[in-house]
């Protein structure tokens, strides 16, 4: 094998992220051996992927018997000597373990994981330092950070994260207790995971990206900002101490990001990129967010600024009411009431290890299903 291949681990291979960085391993040909495949229920697409990409590891959360590859746990395939990058695009929590190994192996991790970073930040980045390992970001937002920051010798005083408002940005309160599902569903601008595309709606990815970005960039919580963006051009903007703003701009399409993490620091041509038409952008507009109409926001600010377990029990609460919502069981208004309450019920640890961590993991995810429960039985 040629040295200049990369050997890459896809977690989350079946998903949005995981589908689209195949996409850019077809277009980049001869750059990448896609050394392992990992993925959840979704056994037929594997299945596909397996025998089209024909990796040495394979993993799958179901009952599975691949063709070909040996089968080997999250943790063993992030961690093989025989693979030089992890991309983890496995949603919520079962990116953590993956993230976490890749890591104390020092590989070169692409991380489309917001929760890794957000509930066990501080565990990951210390490792980080200790393995030489290098986190490279995959949301589009956090890319754009990253790519203003590029040949930058003193440090940002802010970083502006761009929100597309998602697909209920105009509605008045009283009508998002209307929402349904499939409308929620239907993101504006970016084709996404279910879960990520409510916590777009919802504007909790917002949220969960401030707390990434200061794990990523060393910045605290109260020096990122956030601003609706419904064109989804400017991806993020990152201003200095002269009061010059660096902004990132593209055609909002996922494989972009993607493609600079797996690739940096070269910037391949790919023809199966869409490029800009300034004939067609009539102009670009900003407004600050409506934390009161849209409170998964604030909630994440304040969990952020907190530090210790809360971060971890907001991701835990909002992965099961997502689920619920989805399900039909609470409303698209319900989502925030019911983090907030687990928030408020919880007892943090200040310096949380790992197993804290989980066990905070654990307790919200039962403390949100018992409080729906509760109301269902009650009412």
């Amino acid at each position: 094998m040629d040295s200049s291949v990369t050997k890459l681990a896809v977690i989350g291979s079946t998903g949005s992220i995981g589908r689209q960085a195949l996409d850019v391993v077809r277009a980049l040909p001869g750059r990448f051996e896609v050394a392992a495949l990992a993925a959840g229920g979704n056994t037929a697409l594997l299945a596909q992927q397996i025998r089209e990409f024909r990796p040495r590891f394979v993993y799958s959360f179901a009952e599975f018997k691949p063709d070909t590859g040996e089968v080997l746990p999250l943790e063993q395939i992030a961690a093989h000597q025989d693979v030089d990058m992890v991309l983890v695009a496995a949603a919520g929590k079962a990116g953590l373990e993956p993230t976490l190994a890749a890591v104390k192996a020092g590989k070169k991790v692409a991380l489309a994981n917001k929760e890794s970073l957000v509930t066990a930040g501080a565990i990951i980045t210390r490792e980080a330092k200790k393995s030489g390992a290098q986190i490279l970001p995959v949301d589009s937002e956090h890319s754009a950070v990253w790519q203003c920051l590029s040949g930058e010798v003193q440090p940002p005083v802010r970083l502006i994260l761009t929100a597309s408002g998602g697909p209920f940005w105009s509605y008045p309160a009283e009508k998002l207790a209307q929402v349904t599902a499939a409308q929620a569903l239907k993101h504006p601008s970016w084709q996404m995971g279910r879960k990520v595309t409510i916590d777009s709606a919802t504007l909790m990815n917002k949220g969960l990206e401030i707390i990434e970005a200061h794990w990523l960039f060393n910045m605290p919580v109260d020096k990122i900002t956030v601003l609706v963006h419904p064109q989804s051009i400017v991806h993020s903007m990152v201003e200095y101490a002269d009061g010059a703003i660096k902004a990132q701009l593209s055609y909002p399409d996922m494989r972009l990001p993607i493609q600079y993490a797996l690739t940096y620091p070269e910037r391949l041509a790919n023809a199966g990129l869409p490029r800009l038409n300034w004939n067609e952008v009539k102009s670009l507009n900003f407004e600050m967010p409506d934390m009161e109409r849209f409170p998964c926001l604030r909630l994440g600010i304040e969990a952020g600024q907190k530090g210790g377990t809360y971060p971890a029990v907001l991701c835990a609460a909002d992965e099961v009411a997502v689920e619920m919502f989805l399900a039909g069981r609470i409303k698209f208004t319900d989502i925030p009431r019911l983090i907030e309450t687990v928030l408020e019920r919880h007892s943090a640890a200040a310096n949380p290890n790992i197993e804290e961590i989980e066990a905070a993991d654990t307790w919200a995810r039962h403390d949100t299903i018992g409080i729906v429960e509760g109301l269902h039985q009650c009412c």
